[in-house]
């Protein structure tokens, strides 16, 4: 059992936490959800060890085993399979008493170790490992590559696997889906719910959290409120205890006649059963969690172009892929025949590499076809997000001016009650973009594709850096908007909610896939069995055959043409270790009580300038990391 007893965490002159309760017991699953600063991750130092409360007690269970995912890249040159297995240190441990004992020719501490071996089920070690690495999307091939090999992006899941590898009583979980596509996503999901331990999850894909969680805790207004169920069990029991509140009745009574309305009508519309089903519980469901997020800030709509075109963009005949510098060109998806229509609304479903962000490039024209045609409706109007608009946004000006330069005869007055929606409220509309965070980024870039009124909404990943309350808004204004969408996410509940159809992109084709995502993971799981299989089967025809000089000169070669994309990653990797040691450091020195007295005043407005110049660093040097990981991505699945 974890028990908090009226625990205070005080970070500056904020509190975190204040005079809060918590009981966690054994084997329970939990959910840490709260808003942008609340304090979860510090929640979690605490339960490390790293942070200690400033008042009342914490409790833990004796000679507890907690394992958590680092969230820092390793840089080393050990296997991805030997680092998986470092994860087991109790294990590596007794590995090293038997080499001793071996070496000292000790023949009762060789037997006893043996024995410990044993115990720790270490003879199945290395298969334990393997399945978590091909869980997260790693081939066998990739097992005897070295940490350094590999793109940041993939680091952060080897260090998800070596925290999976290690036997623990409690698992600490911060984001563990942030760098994972949606197929590792409902892997790790299927693992986590057969964890026998106590899981404590910060998330914020809700299905996600539906799927595992036994329990949630709400960390609002320096409070700890623990709710019993999974997120839908707390969106409804918190709607209920707010309908009790007179204030929010009507509103929330109001919300839910809205959504039932926009539910209704797309009843009669549903033409794809599989799908239609899905959907219609999906839309029903959210009527009745809609009062739990009545006190949310965020509230929008999208508005659709006055007009629009039958077929709003065709790729005839189409070849998609890239150039790379010193090969040519790499061709994803051949002779490609793609149509969007008005009033589609399509899911994009396809393993890592596939060449979804190919296709979604081509459609916007960002990236040149091959060969074919790109035709275009004559009234077609694209609002287009992806992570590299973020690295768009003009970084001296504010939320307001970047209204005004789209539309130079709107009112200031209207234009911050509209940003407001988007939770730029008061003077946050004002602030300069180069303060902004991840978040504030990815819902100003929203907030500017919603004004210019598009009639076809390509959106690449827009959950990333959104909270839960951020996604359930943009879950709504995309169930309402009446224009096309085109959509890829790992966030299944926004995918669930507002697409009617699903395309497949797999082996350098794109079809129409005849299925929810229930039959997606079922088709992705036989997939990767027969993937493994052929893996497997081709290595025992060729062992005898292979040629060892000839792999060396084939690999040399790939290293080779890859070394441009590795080298860039690792100097905005550096970069972005340099800013958060720079910032842990400011943080540390923050944490000094004395700062704040008025005699340190100017030490104090130093540390926050400095504060603020190293948060921008950190986040350009993480977007022009995630633009280099990804290109990396893709030139490998096309080489591999």
């Amino acid at each position: 059992m974890i028990q908090f007893t009226q625990v205070s965490l005080q970070r500056g002159r904020q509190f975190l936490l204040e005079m809060a309760d918590l009981t966690i017991y054994e084997g329970q699953k939990v959910g840490l959800i709260g808003a942008n600063g609340a304090g979860k991750s510090s929640l979690f130092a605490m339960l490390r060890g790293d942070l200690h409360a400033d008042t009342g007690e914490v409790v833990f269970p004796q000679q507890r085993r907690i394992a958590f995912m680092a969230q820092e890249v390793t840089d080393t040159d050990r296997s991805a399979l030997d680092y998986c297995l470092d994860g087991d240190e109790w294990l590596r441990e007794i590995e090293a008493k038997i080499e001793q004992a071996e070496q000292k020719n000790d023949a009762s501490a060789h037997a006893h170790w043996l024995g410990e071996f044993e115990t720790a089920h270490g003879y199945s070690s290395r298969s334990r490992a393997e399945t978590l690495l091909q869980g997260l999307g790693f081939k066998m091939a990739d097992m005897a590559k070295p940490v350094t090999d590999f793109s940041g992006g993939w680091r952060i899941r080897l260090n998800l696997a070596k925290a999976l590898m290690c036997p623990s009583d409690v698992l600490l979980l911060d984001e563990p889906t942030n760098h994972l596509d949606l197929d590792a996503v409902m892997w790790l999901e299927s693992w986590l719910r057969q964890y026998p331990g106590t899981l404590i999850l910060i998330s914020h894909d809700r299905d996600f959290l539906d799927a595992i969680t036994t329990h949630i805790i709400h960390l609002y207004q320096k409070k700890l409120t623990v709710y019993k169920g999974n997120y839908s069990d707390y969106e409804r029991q918190r709607a209920a205890h707010l309908a009790q509140q007179q204030a929010n009745y009507e509103r929330q009574q109001t919300r839910k006649a809205h959504l039932q309305t926009y539910v209704d009508r797309f009843r009669y519309q549903a033409t794809k059963a599989k799908q239609a089903q899905s959907r219609l519980k999906m839309l029903e469901k959210m009527g009745d969690i809609a009062p739990a997020h009545i006190d949310s800030q965020f509230q929008f709509s999208i508005p659709v172009a006055d007009k629009t075109s039958a077929q709003l963009v065709n790729l005839v005949e189409a070849d998609l892929g890239y150039q790379v510098e010193g090969t040519g060109p790499i061709s994803q998806l051949p002779h490609c025949n793609f149509n969007l229509r008005d009033g589609q609304r399509i899911g994009l479903l396809g393993p890592n590499g596939a060449g979804k962000s190919t296709l979604i490039k081509s459609l916007v024209g960002e990236l040149a076809l091959l060969s074919g045609n790109r035709v275009c409706g004559e009234n077609l109007k694209i609002g287009y997000f992806s992570q590299h608009q973020l690295s768009a946004l003009d970084l001296d000006a504010s939320p307001v001016l970047h209204i005004q330069r789209l539309t130079a005869t709107a009112l200031e007055s209207d234009i911050r009650r509209y940003l407001g929606g988007f939770g730029f409220i008061g003077d946050d509309a004002l602030r300069t973009v180069r303060d902004f965070s991840g978040g504030e980024k990815a819902r100003l870039a929203l907030s500017l594709i919603a004004w210019t009124k598009p009639n076809l909404l390509i959106l690449d990943e827009p959950t990333n850096h959104l909270d839960l309350e951020m996604r359930q808004a943009l879950t709504e204004a995309l169930q309402e908007f009446p224009g096309s969408i085109l959509l890829v996410s790992h966030d299944r509940h926004l995918l669930n909610s507002t697409v009617d159809e699903f395309y497949l992109v797999a082996d350098n084709l794109i079809a129409e896939f005849d299925g929810d995502l229930a039959a997606y993971y079922d088709w992705l799981q036989k997939r990767q069995l027969a993937g493994r299989q052929q893996e497997k089967a081709n290595a025992n025809v060729n062992l005898e055959k292979v040629d060892k000089k000839e792999e060396r000169r084939k690999a040399a070669e790939l290293r080779q043409q890859l070394r441009p994309l590795r080298k860039l990653i690792e100097k905005h990797e550096k970069a972005v270790h340099k800013a958060q040691e720079k910032l842990d450091d400011i943080s540390e020195k923050m944490a000094d009580g004395e700062l704040y007295e008025a005699k340190n005043k100017d030490k104090l407005q130093a540390l926050l300038a400095d504060e603020a110049k190293w948060k921008k660093e950190l986040e350009d040097s993480e977007e022009a990391w995630f633009e280099a990981q990804e290109s990396l991505e893709e030139a490998e699945a096309s080489l591999s």
